[in-house]
């Protein structure tokens, strides 16, 4: 199949790029800098764009059988007004622009839309499934409208798609690239009291989850992509400092992460604890469900 992709050089965005080519899709990525040597792919046609800006590119994402819609700036920064504009502006407007680009008559196209377990709030020791309501803080209603804009694609008869991720756990970047650092300086630890729930997701399962839902037509809406066995922090910081051989009993005081990072340290305090239970029902296996043997292919060559 021809896939487009919004997000194509970013964290997850490459790794996908790469499993989908593999299994002998064509892959087109949207990027405002195709020439950047550094960041392209082998057998990957390039997009001169920015997704946030209506333009030129929007021609090409009609030619194409699968959109994968990945773009938006990182959360993991101090939520200033300005910040909170810029990430609602790299989804919200590249998610509109995406969707105005599709044809009238969109029904061959499947329109993957990322949103996040952020979309349910915070909670306790809830279990929380696609089925469970959004939450009320700024990243539930940021996840809340993305979602909105995404499922618009749907009145153009578009199968739509919105993968929720947890966190995701990969090589060479990600939440690991700014928690390893930490702990092999022997800084690693929970953050504040370590009971809140972290509901994340292997990128290897991940890239096999757009596979399956590719393959599997009849599923559309929201899908959770996270592991069916979420840990509390405590937990995984305790399955990280085994794994790299280091102990993990330096706690943040969350007072501390509240001072450095403002409303953005909420995140990291609390939690939700989310299972995938649309993939469990269709039968997805996971290939990593638990914690600390993924981290240790994650870690094995780093």
């Amino acid at each position: 199949m021809k896939v487009f992709m919004t997000g194509g050089t970013g964290f997850v965005g490459t790794y996908l790029a790469q499993r989908l080519l593999r299994e002998g899709h064509q892959v087109s990525i949207l990027t405002p800098n195709p020439d950047d040597s550094e960041a392209r792919l082998p057998q990957v046609f390039y997009i001169a764009g920015n997704p946030t800006i209506k333009g030129g590119w929007q021609e090409s994402v009609s030619r194409h059988d699968v959109i994968i819609n990945l773009a938006g700036a990182s959360i993991f920064s101090r939520w200033t007004p300005t910040q909170k504009k810029i990430l609602r502006e790299s989804r919200i407007s590249t998610t509109r622009n995406l969707v105005e680009a599709l044809p009238a008559n969109a029904s061959h196209i499947t329109f993957f839309s990322t949103s996040a377990v952020g979309y349910y709030g915070f909670h306790e020791d809830e279990e929380l499934t696609e089925a469970s309501p959004a939450g009320d803080d700024f990243l539930a209603r940021l996840a809340l409208d993305w979602e909105r804009e995404a499922m618009r694609a749907a009145v153009k008869k578009a199968r739509v798609v919105i993968t929720r991720f947890g966190i995701v756990l990969g090589k060479n970047g990600g939440a690991l690239g700014q928690m390893i650092p930490l702990f092999k300086y022997f800084l690693g630890g929970p953050l504040g009291n370590g009971r809140q729930w972290f509901s994340w997701v292997h990128m290897e399962d991940l890239a096999a989850a757009f596979l399956f839902l590719l393959a599997h037509k009849e599923i559309s809406g929201p899908v959770n992509v996270c592991s069916p066995q979420p840990v509390r922090n405590k937990d995984l910081g305790k399955a990280l400092g085994k794994v790299l051989h280091r102990p993990s009993f330096m706690p943040a005081p969350g007072f501390m992460i509240r001072l450095i990072l403002g409303e953005f340290g909420s995140v990291l305090l609390k939690g939700q604890r989310v299972l995938p239970r649309r993939l469990l029902e269709a039968n997805f296996e996971f290939r990593y469900p638990e914690i600390e043997a993924a981290l240790k292919t994650i870690i094995a060559d780093q």
